[in-house]
């Protein structure tokens, strides 16, 4: 692995050379970490009304409930997370998690041990990813025109492989694993969510503390700079690819058996649920900006929201239009704010300057 270039600020009287991309990448963080906090901030404040005005909103079971919804979305997340920062985007994770799903029902229909079914899935999902980075880094497409289309494809391989049959009755001793009643003894934590907490510790550390997670801050911020830094720019965002092909086929997995149901059509709108979640929280869509502990508050954000709606009885097609208006807004805000922090320097600087 190409270790990354050094995160150092030039020295004095270096004003005028091209800034080190790790720099730049670490600098941009500043107006992340204030997006973070005002996520953080939302998502304190919408527990609060779910505290003052839904009954049984804070109550363990419905705790549990709230965050296991929302498991399968923060699993695929955490890689997704770390392929946005690099610049890049998988809009199939939605049907790689549906098309997961179909295959595991449809090898558990044929008699295949679960325990064998597993490891195939996983397989499959990391042949999935592996079809994507390859198509990015080496015949040079964009990732989202590329997802766009194997989005489709997944799909409809999840259809070819179940149809429109409904396959049920998996093992209980797994499906019990995976249920929002089944929690870690002594929390309101299902098992699903503890892993995602120890995969996250993992990834946070990857991202923030490694010279590899300082590398794909630099290959977000400036793609050419960090190549000729010595960056392994398209091996990075192959392996990339892979474990967000990986950890959707797992997603599947565990929301097969938490449903007790597959089918082709499972996951459908997932992509628009992660892809909200993470930019709320800060990530940003151009690539080199952001961090986990937002992306974290932006997934949060959204299972709270989603299950104080549903207490109130809100439509499903309501809860779509308001993740919407959160994505729009998860997007926009941040650059506003970029524009009008940079306009205010701009006129600091000219009112500063001496005049002749």
């Amino acid at each position: 692995m190409a270790m990354a270039p050094d995160t150092r600020s030039p020295a004095p009287g270096a004003a005028g050379k091209a800034e080190p991309p790790l720099t730049a990448g670490l600098r941009a963080k500043s107006l992340a970490l204030r997006w973070d906090t005002a996520v953080v901030a939302l998502l304190i404040a919408v527990f609060l009304v779910g505290l003052g005005t839904t009954d049984g909103f804070s109550g363990s079971g419905n705790l549990a409930f709230a965050f296991n919804d929302i498991s399968e979305v923060a699993l695929i997340a955490l890689p997704m997370t770390l392929l946005v920062v690099a610049g890049e985007i998988d809009l199939s994770v939605g049907s790689m998690l549906g098309f997961s799903s179909a295959l595991a029902g449809a090898l558990w229909n044929a008699g295949w041990a679960f325990e064998t079914i597993v490891p195939v899935v996983l397989v499959v999902g990391i042949l999935g990813g592996l079809l994507n980075g390859w198509l990015v880094t080496r015949v040079g497409l964009p990732s989202l025109a590329v997802t766009i289309g194997t989005l489709a494809l997944y799909r409809g391989l999840a259809s070819v492989v179940l149809g429109s049959d409904a396959i049920t009755d998996f093992p209980s001793k797994y499906a019990d694993w995976t249920a929002n009643t089944t929690t870690v003894p002594g929390t309101f934590l299902t098992y699903p969510i503890v892993l995602f907490i120890v995969l996250a510790i993992v990834t946070a550390f990857v991202l923030h503390s490694t010279s590899f997670g300082r590398a794909l801050f630099a290959i977000g911020s400036q793609e050419d700079a960090a190549f000729f830094a010595g960056i392994r720019v398209k091996r990075y965002k192959l392996l990339l690819f892979v474990l967000t092909g990986l950890l959707s086929a797992f997603a599947g997995i565990v929301f097969t058996l938490r449903y007790g149901s597959a089918r082709a059509d499972n996951g459908t709108g997932y992509e628009l649920l992660v892809i909200s979640a993470i930019l709320l929280g800060g990530i940003d869509f151009d690539g080199g900006k952001g961090t986990l502990a937002g992306a974290v508050a932006g997934i949060l954000l959204i299972g709270v929201l989603r299950n104080l709606l549903t207490l109130n009885d809100v439509p499903g097609e309501v809860q779509t239009v308001v993740t919407g208006l959160l994505l729009v807004a998860s997007v926009l805000t941040p650059r506003i704010i970029g524009a009008v922090t940079e306009r205010r320097q701009r006129r600091a600087a000219s009112a500063a300057a001496p005049t002749t």
